[in-house]
Order: structure tokens, then C-alpha cells, then sequence
């Protein structure tokens, strides 16, 4: 990754809809020359894709928590089965599989405090590889955006 690549992502990740001339046009290069940087990017796998980042409040899901869970055996079989049950789960916006004493943290997203409850008793409760969980509750986002920004080069 040169200085280009890093503006470049730097860009996408403040407003990934702007057009490739638009793009161009703020790095001070070609639109060929930009597109080009961009599909190379792409195919190395530094931008994975694009996507909206929807207000889960918008969508009646006004309830945000985190919640560590541990689960047994710690095996490869369980812990993949478990990503894929939480992964499928409507209420988890997240799963991030962890090291420490927790293993794996979900972002969820409810309508309110009841459906909390229920996601926790009926979703997880009930399943034999869970060991125990704990859930905090989260009331304020301070920093939205993009994911893992790169910081502005050095001037």
C-alpha cells in the first residue's frame, strides 16, 4: 500500500457512493488511473465490498447490547457451529469470536428490553455449549463511520 492506495481507502471509507471521477478528482489523478488502483485493491482483498450502515433504531431495534459468551468443549467443531447459529440469529448485527475468557462477543440489536430478555433465555440459554454469558447494555455509539480507518498520513 503506497500513499495513493491509503487516499484511496481513506475516501471509500468516508463515502464509499462517490464516483470513480469524483474519486479522481480529490486525489488529484486520472479516473483510469483510479479505477485501476481500485479493482487492484479489491482483488488483494483490502476492500472486501461496500455496504449501508443502517440506524438499527430506524428499524424499531432500539435495544443494543453486547453480549461475551462462553462456550465448551473449545473445539474447531464448536466454535464453528456456534459462529453459524449466531451469525443466523436476525437479532446479531456482529460475531466476533475472541480470546480471553469470553469467546465469542455478539452485537445485538432488539426492539427493547423484553426481546432482550427473550434473546437471552430462549436463543442462548437453552444451548448445551453455552457455558455462560453476560450482556451489557450499550447506550450511546460515540464513534460511527467506517471500520479500521487508516490514519491520515503523517504532513
Amino acid at each position: 500500500m503506497d500513499e495513493l492506495d491509503s487516499g484511496i481507502v481513506r475516501l471509500l471509507q468516508t463515502d464509499a457512493r462517490q464516483s470513480n471521477r469524483e474519486l479522481a478528482r480529490k486525489l488529484g489523478i486520472a479516473p483510469s488511473t483510479c479505477l485501476e488502483r481500485v479493482r487492484a485493491l479489491t482483488r488483494r482483498g483490502v476492500i472486501r465490498g461496500y455496504h449501508a450502515d443502517i440506524d438499527p433504531a430506524a428499524l424499531n431495534r432500539r435495544v443494543q447490547a453486547l453480549v461475551s459468551v462462553q462456550v465448551r468443549p473449545l473445539s474447531r467443531t464448536a466454535i464453528d457451529a456456534f459462529k453459524e447459529f449466531a451469525g443466523g440469529l436476525p437479532e446479531v448485527l456482529r460475531v466476533f469470536v475472541l480470546s480471553g475468557d469470553d469467546d465469542f462477543l455478539l452485537h445485538v440489536a432488539v426492539q427493547d428490553l423484553d426481546h432482550l430478555h427473550a434473546f437471552l433465555v430462549d436463543r442462548l440459554a437453552g444451548r448445551r455449549e453455552i457455558t455462560g454469558f453476560r450482556s451489557s447494555m450499550i447506550f450511546e455509539e460515540v464513534a460511527g463511520g467506517a471500520p479500521a480507518r487508516l490514519p491520515s498520513p503523517p504532513a
